[in-house]
């Protein structure tokens, strides 16, 4: 702290009627660290916490507990590409209420204001995660609203903390400015390393009502935190007028139009690297994730990035960049332009290790660590670039605007990732489980939803499969064989499902189940390869005439594929066949110990009953893997297929930023750099915008 920032705040204050709380809004002319800095990053540091606790879980509790939190399990758990584009959608969000935020601070209420007001939707909004299950609402609307108020509260502060860092420094001390937003950084990726490696823990063993409240405690300890700050930050006033003059004059249109198409591409960089908390998670579940002397959970792998940024950013900031200083100069938008191909090595390697995954091997999760060598040295090249970039291309009044620009970046593309994963995905049959009211079902009854409509059939007469839901076929006519009939049991829950096709499928998955045990003996535990089972099956059709084909999802999954009874592939009539590989463990003669997932499947699976206690112990016990005796588990469904999934799905992404990186290039070969500082003068702007103009000629 600098003495002579601290005695311009007491002085300036003293002026004022002590009713009124008054603070500094302009930066003072000491060329130390301003006052406030501290509780900026103490504060940054907590909120990521918070942030990157609770998304860091939130693939996996989607797809593992969401379905689990009800007094009954209702149906199966979300899809791998429902979560990745519930994710994406989540992050889209919280990147879009930044302008939001932005707009508030720059017009109305100023940065400190907002922030601190926000501040507080951002904690109701951890609190509703916390009380996820509880009434009066489902787990699915508690979900939906504490994402909701956290992505108000997290989106509507991003553009002004970041503002509000570079809004401390004036001429005097503005060569500490990059050092600053350095710090700043590393306060973010401190936190979420800690978070990404506590809160999985958290979440496997005590459940998810601690693993969100834990980052809803931090959360509220960084605005505890901020507001304790008010009386040494710098409060640069709202523009008003002023702002709306700015921002529509020649210059703020400009900063913004050429600011947005440098951004443009950037927003295909997070549409990939936003995918370390979704598909890279998923990812690591078909991994060996014992590695370093410690088996990793699915979650905290993410933890890898925070820890390489704080590892990273001195060694680019100290080593690399003056190296690479001494070729040529290192401009912002050449780190941009380097990153943006480094990135194109990070997913090749994950779409490399993809294949090893679908060719049915466990490669080691220190492939993955080094995917996330790679991208974070992308990241570092391109992001903390245009955080700082960001803030002297705006002119004064329009920092968090212009800030809020690049933050959309972020928004869009995490909303190009939430769009294709909606679209790879087909409708599926079990979708219309969901519309059932068991209690006031009758015979007769049309049900519709999810792309599908069926009648309800008279009641099958006994205790656990009392109705039958028909679903006719793409010919739309009942009693032919593209119809689907599925049985529910006495509260509307999916029982089975069944149509032509369905034992033919199961004919062949008995076949490959027993070649893989056949061979188990000279070959080890992997399924049969696609030439073993294609010899096997030979030319083998579904009842409607279409060829079945056999994939590799990962070495403990495979799949029977046909285009069903419409005959044209990648619709919602595909069926599928899934079989999953399952081992007993051994038991050490105690009572096993039980994740907290585990404990709610026996609570809600054995609804006080000892022999269905006891069975739903047996059935998760059978799918800890390592043991002594090896079964298959089958899922048969129409509809709810992937259609880009595996290795393909990776190389479309890397596709993407590798043509995004080339085209990048001559776009920002022509961009033009104008910096502005809060104190500048208009003479010293236009002076500045000469000099730089000369440089670029």
């Amino acid at each position: 702290m600098s003495p002579s920032s601290t005695a311009t705040a007491g002085s300036e204050s003293s002026t004022q009627p002590s009713s009124t709380p008054t603070y500094r809004t302009r930066p003072s002319t000491s060329s130390g660290l301003p006052a406030g800095i501290p509780y900026i990053i103490g504060n940054e540091a907590a909120e990521r916490f918070s942030f990157y606790g609770m998304k860091s879980i939130l693939t996996i509790f989607m797809t593992d507990y969401l379905h689990w939190m009800g007094t009954s399990a209702s149906g199966t758990g979300m899809s791998n590409a429902a979560a990745t584009e519930h994710y994406h959608s989540f992050t889209m969000a919280a990147y879009f209420f930044p302008v939001i935020g932005a707009l508030l601070a720059d017009v109305f209420l100023g940065k400190y204001k907002t922030i601190l007001y926000l501040s507080i939707v951002y904690c109701l909004g951890h609190a509703a995660l916390a009380f996820m299950g509880s009434p009066p609402m489902s787990a699915g609307w508690w979900l939906f609203a504490g994402l909701l108020l956290i992505s108000i509260g997290s989106g509507g502060i991003k553009p002004c903390v970041s503002a509000h860092v570079g809004d401390q420094f004036g001429k005097s001390n503005h060569h500490l400015l990059t050092k600053v937003y350095q710090w700043f950084y590393f306060s973010i990726n401190f936190g979420a390393f800690l978070s990404t490696l506590l809160t999985p823990w958290v979440l496997q063993h005590y459940g998810p009502h601690w693993a969100f409240g834990i980052p809803g405690v931090l959360m509220a300890f960084a605005t505890l935190l901020f507001w304790m700050g008010r009386n040494t930050f710098i409060h640069i006033p709202p523009g008003g007028k002023e702002f709306i003059r700015e921002t529509f004059s020649a210059t703020g249109i400009a900063a913004i139009l050429k600011l947005m198409i440098i951004f443009s591409f950037v927003a295909v960089f997070w549409a990939l690297f936003d995918q370390t908390g979704s598909s890279w998670v998923l990812q690591t579940k078909s991994l060996n994730r014992t590695w370093l002397g410690m088996t990793w959970l699915e979650s905290q792998i993410q933890a890898v990035n925070p820890i390489l940024i704080l590892t990273l950013i001195p060694l680019f900031q100290f080593a690399i960049y003056p190296a690479v200083n001494r070729v040529f100069t290192l401009t912002p938008i050449r780190k941009i332009s380097i990153g943006l191909f480094i990135m194109v090595g990070g997913f090749a390697i994950v779409s490399m290790l993809q294949e090893k995954i679908d060719a049915g091997l466990e490669p080691s999760i220190a492939w993955q660590f080094l995917a996330y060598a790679v991208l974070t040295a992308s990241e570092v090249m391109v992001s903390i670039t245009c955080l700082e970039f960001a803030y002297t291309q705006a002119p004064k009044n329009m920092k968090s605007v212009v800030m809020a620009v690049f933050l959309l970046s972020v928004s869009l593309g995490n909303a190009f990732t939430a769009i294709v994963n909606h679209f790879i995905q087909t409708p599926t049959v079990g979708a219309l489980v969901s519309e059932i009211d068991a209690k006031k079902l009758k015979a007769g009854e049309t049900i519709s939803g999810g792309d599908f409509s069926g009648t309800i059939l008279e009641s099958g007469g006994d205790d656990t499969a009392i109705y039958q839901l028909l679903v006719d076929g793409p010919d739309a006519k009942q009693g032919t064989d593209d119809d689907v009939v599925l049985t529910l049991d006495s509260e509307g829950g999916l029982q089975s499902l069944t149509n032509a096709s369905k034992p033919i499928f199961e004919s062949a998955a008995d076949k490959i189940e027993q070649a893989f045990f056949d061979a188990a003996d000279t070959s080890g535990d992997t399924l049969p390869s696609i030439e073993q089972v294609n010899s096997l099956l030979g030319d083998l059709k579904d009842a409607h005439g279409n060829p079945i084909r056999y994939k590799l999802i990962s070495r403990d999954r495979y799949q029977l594929v046909s285009a069903g009874a419409d005959g044209i592939d990648g619709t919602k009539w595909d069926e599928t066949l899934t079989g999953v590989l399952q081992r007993t463990t051994e038991g050490d003669g105690g009572e096993p110990s039980y994740s907290w997932l585990e404990r709610r499947k026996i609570e809600i699976l054995g609804e006080g009953d000892e022999a269905k206690t006891a069975a739903a112990k047996t059935e998760i016990e059978s799918g800890r893997g390592g043991g002594i005796e090896t079964t298959f588990s089958r899922n048969y469904a129409i509809g709810g297929r992937v259609l880009l999934e595996g290795a393909d799905y990776f190389w479309f992404w890397t596709k993407c930023i590798f043509f995004t990186a080339i085209v990048f290039v001559p776009v920002g070969y022509f961009y033009k750099e104008k910096t502005y500082i809060q104190d500048d003068t208009e003479e010293e702007i236009h002076e500045k915008s000469l000099a730089e103009e000369s440089m670029s000629a």
